[in-house]
C-alpha cells in the first residue's frame, strides 16, 4: 500500500501543480471554471490566509499532487465560518486509486470514503484549532453546484446538510439596457483608491449587515482587492450624497486570464449594496444599470452575477426585472465543528 503525504503549500512550483489540479477537476466536473498561477497568487495572497495551515497538498510517494484542500476563514462576526475548496484528481477519488501514475494508497480517514474525507477531518481539525484560538464559535462549510450529485452524496456522507441556495445569473450585455435614474440628491462616482477604502469599507459592511451569514469585510483585505489584476478603478461605483457620503456601491469586474482561458467574453458584478436608511428609492436599480453600462463600454458580451436565491431584500426580482436569467443553482453546506 502506498502512503499518501499530507503537507503546506511552499513555492511556485506548488502553484502551478494545483492549477493543474484544480483545471483537471473542473474539466471533468463540466464546471466551466478553471483557474490561472496569477489567480491562484493573489487568492493565497490574502492577508487572512495563513499559508501553513489554511493551505495543504496531498502527495502520493512519487510526489504527484492528488489532492488540494483550500480553507477560506471569515472574519469573526457570530461565528467563524471556514469555506473549504475540495479537489481530488479524477483519478484518485474514492475508495482506491487507479489509472497511469496512481497506485492504491493507504489513508487515514476512518470513514473508508476515500481522500475527499481526508481533507474534510483536516478542515475540521483546522477549524477547531481557530475556535481555541479566537474564542468564537466555528462552522464548516462548503458548496457543490445542484448537479453534482456524487459530491452531494460525499457530502453528505460526511455530516453536511444543506444550509442556503445561490443562483449563477447571466444576462446579454447586448439586448437593450434601460436608462439610469438617480433620485435628486444622489451622484454616481468611481471609487477614489486608497483614499476612499475607509469610506467603501464602511458602506459595505454596514450595506451587508443584515444579510444571511454575514462576515465583516477589512480595510487591509480591500487594500489586496485594489492590486489584483482583475481590478479596474472605473468599474468599481459609488453613489454619494451632496456631502459626498458613500450611500450604494457597484463593484464589477472582468477577468481577462478567465475569459482567455474559457474562450468567453464576460464581465462580472461582484457587489451590488445599498446602506440601510437609503433603500427602497431606486439605488439599487440604478447602480446596477450604471455598472452594466460601464461592463458594454468596456466592450464584454454577457454579464455575470450570483445571488442568494433567499435575498430578504428583492435582489433575485430586481435582477430579473433587468433581463438576467439562471445558468444553475449552487448549494452552501454546513457542518457543525
Amino acid at each position: 500500500m502506498q502512503a499518501i503525504n499530507r503537507r503546506p503549500l511552499q513555492n511556485d512550483e506548488d502553484l502551478l501543480a494545483i492549477t493543474n489540479l484544480i483545471n483537471a477537476c473542473n474539466e471533468v466536473d463540466k464546471l466551466d471554471d478553471g483557474v490561472s498561477v496569477q489567480e491562484l497568487r493573489e487568492e493565497f495572497d490574502m492577508p487572512s490566509v495563513d499559508k501553513a495551515r489554511d493551505l495543504q497538498l496531498w502527495e502520493n510517494e512519487d510526489g504527484i499532487l492528488i489532492g488540494f484542500g483550500n480553507l477560506w476563514i471569515t472574519e469573526p462576526n457570530e461565528v467563524i465560518d471556514g469555506f473549504l475548496s475540495i479537489y481530488v484528481h479524477p483519478e484518485a477519488r474514492g475508495e482506491s486509486f487507479s489509472g497511469v501514475g496512481f497506485r492504491p494508497a493507504k489513508l487515514t480517514n476512518p470513514k473508508g470514503n476515500g481522500l475527499e474525507t481526508d481533507i474534510i477531518e483536516w478542515a475540521s481539525l483546522r477549524m477547531r484549532e481557530v475556535k481555541i484560538a479566537r474564542g468564537f464559535p466555528v462552522k464548516l462549510r462548503t458548496g457543490a453546484r445542484s448537479t453534482q450529485t456524487e459530491r452531494i452524496q460525499l457530502l453528505e456522507n460526511n455530516g453536511f446538510t444543506p444550509d442556503r441556495y445561490f443562483f449563477r445569473m447571466e444576462r446579454n450585455i447586448n439586448e437593450p439596457i434601460p436608462e439610469v435614474h438617480f433620485a435628486n440628491g444622489f451622484n454616481l462616482r468611481c471609487m477614489n483608491g486608497e483614499q476612499d477604502v475607509e469610506a467603501w469599507v464602511d458602506l459595505h459592511n454596514n450595506s451587508f449587515i443584515d444579510h444571511w451569514n454575514f462576515h465583516p469585510i477589512t480595510v487591509e483585505m480591500l487594500k489586496h482587492w485594489l492590486q489584483e489584476s482583475s481590478y479596474r478603478s472605473d468599474l468599481n461605483l459609488v453613489a454619494v450624497t451632496g456631502d459626498d457620503s458613500f450611500v450604494a456601491q457597484c463593484y464589477c469586474y472582468i477577468n481577462l486570464e478567465s475569459n482567455a482561458r474559457t474562450g468567453r467574453n464576460e464581465g462580472n458584478v461582484g457587489i451590488l449594496g445599498v446602506r440601510r436608511g437609503f433603500r427602497k428609492i431606486g439605488l439599487g436599480r440604478a447602480m446596477l444599470l450604471s455598472g452594466l453600462h460601464c461592463l458594454k463600454q468596456a466592450g464584454v458580451d454577457t454579464v455575470r452575477l450570483d445571488v442568494d436565491a433567499d435575498n430578504p431584500n428583492g435582489a433575485l426580482r430586481l435582477y430579473e426585472s433587468v433581463g438576467f436569467q439562471k445558468v444553475y443553482t449552487s448549494i452552501n453546506f454546513l457542518r457543525d465543528v
